[in-house]
């Protein structure tokens, strides 16, 4: 399984593929399909039936998943994406910080 170095709300850029060099927020992460949704990254446009659920049909255009291999999370000092790396504060919280500065990309 691969490790996971993104959480939903994290601020992520996508590196690699289509959509490379698109930037924004992290919906979801599946984790059992190591896959990663993000806010208006990779639009797929589903055709769907009216349904008693969705009274609407038509065309719906949402997020699909981009494999999180292909995501970064985007360092706030540094403005890039960048790689991550753990380090263990005084009182025994794991915290995450940029490989390139060294700045905190966690909130808090």
């Amino acid at each position: 399984m691969q490790a996971i170095h993104v959480r939903r709300g994290d601020l992520v850029g996508v590196i690699t593929g289509r959509e490379r060099g698109k930037r924004g927020k992290v919906l979801r992460v599946l984790t059992a399909k190591g896959r990663v949704l993000i806010e208006h990254v990779n639009m797929i446009k589903r055709h769907q039936r009216p349904t008693q659920k969705l009274r609407q049909g038509g065309i719906i255009e949402r997020e699909g998943a981009l494999a999180l291999s292909n995501v970064l999370p985007i360092c706030a000092r540094c403005d890039k994406p960048s790689r991550t790396g753990v380090k263990v504060l005084a009182d025994g919280r794991k915290m995450r910080v940029c490989k390139r500065c060294g700045e905190s990309i966690d909130k808090g």
